[in-house]
């Protein structure tokens, strides 16, 4: 499975793990970092022939995975961590979000 480390890193081959899985998944769900990023329409229709897909800005991807993994929906996900964002304290000292 290719490395992704941006949305725009995704591809057939760094999705392709997912047509190996047992049980077969019903939802793979996609976070594409802190926003909501335009997948290729190819890898998109590629994907949902065999599994749905649902791609999110990676916080509500998270949630969902979640709520559907409750609901005991066979779900497998594809993560991509948003950006740190840099922050300065009040003492003028910076620190990670």
């Amino acid at each position: 499975m290719g490395g992704v480390g941006h949305y725009k890193d995704i591809s057939e081959d760094s999705l392709s793990l997912f047509y190996l899985l047992e049980p077969k998944i019903e939802i793979l769900v996609l976070g594409t970092g802190d926003r909501v990023e335009r997948l290729d329409p190819r890898i998109l229709g590629f994907m949902k022939k065999r599994i749905a897909v649902e791609v999110q800005d990676t916080a509500n991807a998270c949630a969902t995975f979640n709520f559907l993994t409750s609901e005991r929906r066979i779900t497998a996900a594809r993560l991509i961590p948003p950006p740190q964002r840099r922050t300065v304290s009040r003492a003028g000292l910076p620190h990670r979000k």
